[in-house]
């Protein structure tokens, strides 16, 4: 087997050579060896601590859900949190309330 490191979109040790690039197959995204460090973003959460995907996360403030009359209260726990690009830094369904997406600076790492 290579060493070759695993793809730092989505985690896959399927990874391979492409000339100066290195390749997924299965989500097809391609960088250059040694750069993976610095495309990995870091999501810290309200009291900075590093957050990673399937982390268990506490709302630490009343939250209201656009476009519905739901309120995500304080102290909710969020299980197998998804980390993602974009403003709203979470990706998680919230018991009771379903899909959403949520800011890092509103939950604390459990």
């Amino acid at each position: 087997m290579s060493d070759l490191p695993p793809c730092p979109q989505c985690g896959s040790v399927y990874a391979y050579e492409d000339g100066a690039l290195l390749v997924c197959p299965e989500c097809a995204h391609e960088w250059a060896p040694g750069t993976a460090e610095e495309n990995t973003q870091v999501v810290r959460d309200a009291h900075g601590t590093v957050l990673h995907d399937g982390d268990t996360v506490t709302v630490i403030k009343d939250l209201r859900v656009k476009g519905a009359s739901a309120v995500v209260k304080v102290g909710t726990k969020v299980r197998n949190i998804r980390l993602v690009d974009g403003d709203h830094d979470i990706d998680c369904k919230i018991p009771g309330i379903g899909a959403m997406g949520l800011k890092s600076e509103f939950v604390k790492k459990a």
